[in-house]
């Protein structure tokens, strides 16, 4: 399971012209689900999520969590995490967990976040056309695979 999370000032998904979801200060988290993912991959990567100390503290170092300061955050699904780009120009999604894995990992990603979080976790569709608006504050962009966590 890879996650890319980028620290935002405002995010929001857009499907078909409507604003289907949006946060302030938080995290925009695209997630890719993998063949091979289980539910102890979800919980260490929403564990990582919430606790990651990505935020300034009152003297500008990134000391805080989005627990700590009460952030937002919005996941979406994105397969093209899954891409293997080692042959040719176009990339391989063969990796890429189908609806029957994917949809009920992506699902309990978002449960467990807002657990952890004591928020809603704001989503997009699974598998809809999305449009992507942020800001990303700093920008802090961090990039976890869950398989390359020892």
């Amino acid at each position: 399971m890879r996650l890319v999370i980028q620290r935002v000032s405002n995010a929001s998904v857009t499907i078909d012209t409507e604003v289907r979801a949006c946060i302030g200060t938080g995290l925009l988290v695209l997630v890719g689900i993998e063949h091979g993912d289980t539910s102890e991959d979800v919980s260490w990567l929403a564990s990582k999520t919430a606790n990651m100390r990505i935020f300034p503290d009152e003297t500008g170092v990134m000391n805080l969590s989005l627990i700590d300061i009460g952030g937002e955050a919005l996941a979406v699904s994105q397969f093209t995490l899954t891409a293997s780009t080692k042959k040719g120009n176009r990339p391989s999604y063969i990796r890429a967990a189908g609806h029957d894995l994917a949809v009920p990992l992506y699902e309990e990603y978002c449960r467990r976040l807002s657990d952890l979080i004591g928020k809603e976790v704001k989503r997009g569709i699974f598998g809809a056309d999305m449009k992507i608006s942020l800001i990303n504050d700093g920008p802090v962009t961090i990039i976890i695979d869950s398989k390359l966590r020892e």
